[in-house]
């Protein structure tokens, strides 16, 4: 059999012929782009508090908006009912701040920006109240150098002017002594270097507080007295080691006094123990912070002389003054902090009272 001819060679692509597209469909979104999508959600920040004195839970929720540029906030409580309460809303800018009481319905908004460079314009406004500020600073050219313009919305009588400068400020207004009577009225503060120490001067009308504070390395000493009262007063401090404080308040017209121990074991552990013959009050507290950020706190008081509810008076202030967990509760994360508290009566120790506090941060 004959074998068949070789087909022939085929013609070279016609660069004049049009080819039909081809249809493109929609490609799936890839992870990565899902994982960008939610890496631009704004983050959570969700904080809840218990009181066992008052059986409530505070609860608040904010978020950072615009890079940062706003901030929304919501808070409110809980009764052991599990009952919401006391909701309030919050928007803060630099620019604008409204804050919000649903239970109220009132709104108190807040502006300020600047009028050109040495302008600057700020004002408030309580919606319920029908009442405001408003208020221009200028900036007098030298730095620290600035005058300020205010007066209350509606106006009820001249302006208030004060004027700001490196070493304090001073204001001029009126003030109301009677329904019908307005009088000038001058205030201000003033601080000055005086040796190893400042000066302050602060006064009101007829009114005069003067403080003056010397520091070193050592020792920290602040006498003040308030004229024309002539109420005395005066607080110690000594630093016996880096790791060793003592503190001391005295008040001669009251003859009411304070003095408050400091002991710190490194970074994480730190006591305190005081009087306050105020309140009748001896009290000592421990702070204890743990590698994940959670800080412990047991704090006990001693009725001295008459029964006294602990968390209305100076323990509670005291004992949360204790160690430095404020200042790291923003940067930690997942924040746990715990405060016991126990109440000890002078006549019946058996009618010991333990409370505690225990608030919880999640960032979402």
């Amino acid at each position: 059999m004959a074998e068949s001819p070789p087909p022939p060679p085929s013609l070279p692509p016609n660069p004049n012929h049009m080819v039909p597209p081809i249809p493109q469909t929609d490609a799936p979104p890839s992870p990565a782009s899902s994982i960008s999508l939610l890496s631009k959600r704004p983050k959570l920040r969700v904080t809840s508090e218990f009181d066992s004195e008052t059986s409530l839970f505070f609860h608040k929720v904010s978020c950072k908006l615009l890079d940062s540029f706003a901030k929304l906030k919501l808070s409110f409580q809980n009764n052991n009912k599990g009952e919401p309460s006391q909701p309030q809303f919050a928007f803060t800018s630099k620019l604008l701040s409204i804050h919000y009481d649903l239970e109220e319905q009132n709104a108190l908004v807040k502006t300020s920006f600047d009028l050109g460079p040495k302008f600057h314009f700020k004002a408030s406004h309580d919606v319920k109240a029908q009442q405001g500020e408003v208020a221009m600073v200028a900036d007098l050219g030298d730095p620290g150098y600035a005058l300020e313009i205010s007066s209350p919305v509606p106006a009820v009588g001249v302006p208030r002017a004060t004027l700001k400068f490196p070493l304090g400020e001073v204001s001029l207004g009126e003030k109301e002594e009677e329904e019908v009577k307005r009088t000038l009225s001058v205030s201000g503060i003033v601080k000055s270097q005086l040796t190893h120490g400042i000066f302050t001067a602060q006064f009101s009308d007829e009114d005069l507080k003067l403080r003056y504070r010397y520091k070193d390395e050592a020792v920290s000493f602040i006498p003040s007295i308030s004229l024309p009262s002539n109420a005395l007063s005066f607080a110690f401090k000594r630093h016996f080691t880096p790791s060793n404080k003592l503190s001391y308040w005295y008040n001669f017209d009251s003859n009411n006094w304070s003095t408050v121990y400091k002991h710190t074991y490194g970074k994480d552990l730190k006591f305190k123990a005081g009087y306050d013959s105020d309140a009748s009050l001896g009290w000592a507290s421990l702070w204890h912070k743990y590698g994940d950020g959670t800080t412990f706190t047991f704090a006990i008081g001693f009725e001295v002389t008459e029964p006294l509810h602990v968390c209305d008076r100076s323990i509670c202030a005291k004992e949360e003054m204790v160690g430095n967990e404020a200042s790291t509760a923003k940067t930690t994360p997942m924040k746990l902090k715990i405060q016991f508290m126990l109440q000890v009566p002078r006549d019946d120790i058996r009618n010991s009272a333990l409370m505690f506090r225990v608030k919880k941060r999640w960032d979402i």
